[in-house]
């Protein structure tokens, strides 16, 4: 057998939680953690690295600096569907797959968009708030139904279809989006998506591409926008400027994050702010788990890895 691979973690987690994560691989993995998580500590920590488990809070990650740094790196495996704050390029001039879990959180994402369509159109939050405040507003609240709405999806990996699946199951008109045109009726430009969509829900990656891709001004006056991709996708300026018309918003995700104190969007009552957990649950987390822990397998193995994402070769090689 050869020698144990060199796994850099840089998830915010205890060297010993590491370790655990990838048991079933601890003969094939030499696990370490950065001493201080900060740029100095990353770079420190890279000149042995061969494996690198990505951070999914973004505050370490592999720019142009880092690949440098890192002169045995051979695959890096982003423990998230994002891989914010990579840099795809460099790492795929330099050989080395990145992947991320592509689909892990895809139901899990999916039904917090439908749960917060849900809440906007049928006024939960501002029901709670009135009764625990010891109103009966009934006649006042101006619930509607979510069925017969029309659902405009942007963005179309295993979310955006899962999003489709359930808010079609709720008697919902859906059209979508994507960078990569479809031949499909449910295919819509979108500029007509934005501007026709009852309900606008946001579930596309985060690129130079799609960076404020939605000016929620453009939404017809009473619409209801979901996101639950990342804060950039939205012009966040825009977005606070349209409240006036806009139905409503169900944000899980800012530009800014934790979302700042004295941050506009927290004076509007119509706004539901949620502090980026849609994907999370334990059976997402399970599954994340589960896909990282195989990936590592097959790239010690020779095996193919699943869900590159940067182009590269899914056969890991040492270097």
């Amino acid at each position: 057998m050869s020698s144990p691979w060199n796994l850099l973690a840089l998830p915010p987690l205890p060297l010993e939680a590491m370790r655990g994560l990838v048991g079933p691989l601890s003969d094939r993995l030499n696990v370490t953690v950065p001493a201080t998580r900060d740029r100095e500590g990353l770079l420190a920590a890279l000149a042995d690295a061969e494996i690198v488990l990505g951070d999914w809070t973004s505050t370490l990650a592999m720019d142009a600096e880092a690949v440098k740094s890192a002169p045995r790196l051979a695959f890096v495996q982003q423990p998230s569907v994002g891989v914010d704050g990579h840099d795809l390029d460099v790492l795929a001039a330099a050989g080395v797959p990145l992947a991320n879990t592509a689909g892990v959180s895809a139901v899990a994402v999916a039904e917090w968009c439908v749960g917060a369509a849900l809440a906007l159109s049928r006024k939960l939050v501002a029901a709670d708030a009135a009764v625990r405040a010891g109103g009966w507003p009934q006649l006042d609240l101006g619930p509607s139904e979510l069925s017969g709405s029309r659902v405009g999806i942007v963005g179309w990996g295993p979310i955006g279809q899962a999003c489709a699946r359930m808010f079609s199951a709720f008697g919902c008109e859906v059209s979508f989006w994507t960078r990569t045109a479809r031949q499909v009726p449910s295919y819509v430009d979108l500029a007509s998506l934005v501007a026709t969509s009852d309900v606008l829900v946001v579930v596309i990656a985060l690129s130079d591409e799609t960076r404020s891709l939605i000016d929620p001004r453009a939404m017809k006056p009473g619409a209801l926008l979901v996101n639950a991709a990342r804060g950039g996708v939205i012009d966040q300026t825009a977005l606070v400027s349209a409240m006036d018309h806009l139905g409503g918003a169900a944000l899980d995700v800012f530009e800014t994050e934790p979302l700042p104190a004295g941050d506009p969007l927290r004076e509007h009552g119509n706004v539901l702010l949620s502090p980026h957990v849609a994907g999370v649950t334990p059976q997402s987390t399970g599954r994340l788990v589960a896909a990282v822990v195989a990936n590592l397998a097959a790239a010690v193995e020779g095996r193919a890895v699943e869900n590159v994402v940067n182009g590269v070769d899914a056969i890991v090689r040492r270097r």
